[in-house]
């Protein structure tokens, strides 16, 4: 298995994944970035110079996927850990320890001071990892992503 960068013809393949895995967590209606606009196009979204789409990939099938953009509503030094979502058969193998220490570095490449996310509680292997990485649990949103569904947000210092 490799980690990239997202391409064009990738985004079909990567909307798909998020829609999958989004839907057997139940994070589905008003409030979850299942319904953002860049997931149609991925690529696009990410294809700017404060921001990084990666895939998991292997045999040329996306198995995963994670990046990082300026947390909307935030200041310029924040960026968001957005969309990383594996399908089940990737997951337990330390590929999103791989991911997320490629993400921070490119982060902190990128002038950012902190990386924040919000997430789920029921996404319990998700949470574990931000814990083990010095992600802190906040009692409340920052910026203004519109994703009301989620009730776990975190920051890192970079």
């Amino acid at each position: 298995m490799t980690i990239r960068e997202i391409q064009p013809s990738d985004s079909q393949a990567v909307a798909t994944l998020i829609r999958s895995v989004m839907t057997a967590y139940d994070c589905v209606g008003e409030g979850y970035s299942i319904h953002d606009a860049e997931v149609e196009d991925m690529y696009a979204a990410y294809n700017q110079p404060k921001a990084v789409y990666y895939v998991l990939v292997d045999k040329h099938k996306i198995l995963g996927g994670a990046g990082i953009a300026p947390l909307q509503g935030g200041r310029p030094d924040i960026c968001e850990l957005r969309k990383m979502y594996y399908y089940p058969e990737a997951r337990g193998k330390g590929l999103g320890s791989k991911m997320l220490d490629l993400l921070l570095q490119e982060a902190r490449n990128k002038g950012y001071k902190q990386c924040y996310l919000e997430t789920v509680d029921r996404m319990a292997a998700a949470n574990k990892l931000y814990a083990k990485y010095g992600f802190e649990k906040l009692s409340a949103q920052q910026g203004q992503t519109g994703h009301s569904g989620c009730d776990s947000y975190y920051v890192k210092q970079l």
